[in-house]
């Protein structure tokens, strides 16, 4: 099998569980969506300001419901000796790492594209180019998916993973975030113009992480 087939055959594997499990549906949505309300009210019940911290809103909101999204991906591996069935399959590891991000990133686009409804009727947000939401959001959820995928695989055989994995991978993506919540300043009610220099940001930090993941997730997959 070409290793496109193995990358979609780990990610659709991991997007039936989903789907039959529904977790992300039960759980992480609506995790994402009351994180947003909290947010609305502790920070301006008048909404006199939402609109402005918005971006950065959203994408915090976004990380916390990745992070659970990520643990889950390495969880359903641990059951019914699940891992070792993968291993033992003979499928690449690159294809393994490809295909888990391909399933985080497709649940997170979901989720993205829901909670960013829900922040327009909240917040009151003006959209001034739909482009650069799109790129910024394709390339922040590539690296998101990336890195987390990266060091999901470091967490994922200890009893702490849960407790471990955002400490390893929070100042790892301060990029994304950082770059993420600018360009969609510049998309909702700023300069587009400005927003381009952080897609590229993005577009390379997740071609990095892309690449280290290629390279790496193998090795650490087998050991971990």
């Amino acid at each position: 099998m070409s290793l496109a087939g193995e990358v979609m055959l780990v990610a659709g594997k991991d997007l039936r569980i989903e789907a039959r499990a529904r977790v992300t549906v039960s759980q992480v949505l609506p995790f994402g969506a009351i994180v947003l309300l909290l947010f609305a009210f502790a920070l301006d019940p008048d909404r006199g300001r939402l609109a402005a911290v918005a971006p950065g809103l959203f994408w915090v909101a976004v990380l916390l419901a990745a992070l659970l999204a990520i643990g889950r991906s390495f969880g359903i591996e641990q059951q019914n000796g699940a891992r070792d069935g993968l291993r033992l399959s003979g499928i690449d590891g690159a294809a393994v790492f490809l295909g888990k991000t391909v399933a985080i990133g497709v649940q997170l686009l979901a989720l993205e594209v829901v909670l960013g409804l829900g922040v327009a009727a909240l917040y009151g947000v003006d959209v001034t180019s739909v482009p650069v939401l799109i790129l910024a959001g394709l390339a922040a959820t590539a690296g998101l998916a990336a890195t987390g995928t990266l060091f999901g695989v470091l967490a994922a055989g200890l009893r702490t993973r849960e407790t471990l994995l955002p400490l390893l991978l929070l100042p790892v993506i301060t990029p994304v975030m950082l770059g993420a919540t600018r360009a969609f300043e510049s998309g909702l009610g700023g300069d587009a113009s400005q927003a381009w220099p952080w897609i590229a940001l993005l577009g390379l930090f997740a071609v990095l992480y892309l690449s280290v993941g290629v390279l790496a997730f193998g090795p650490l997959w087998e050991d971990t």
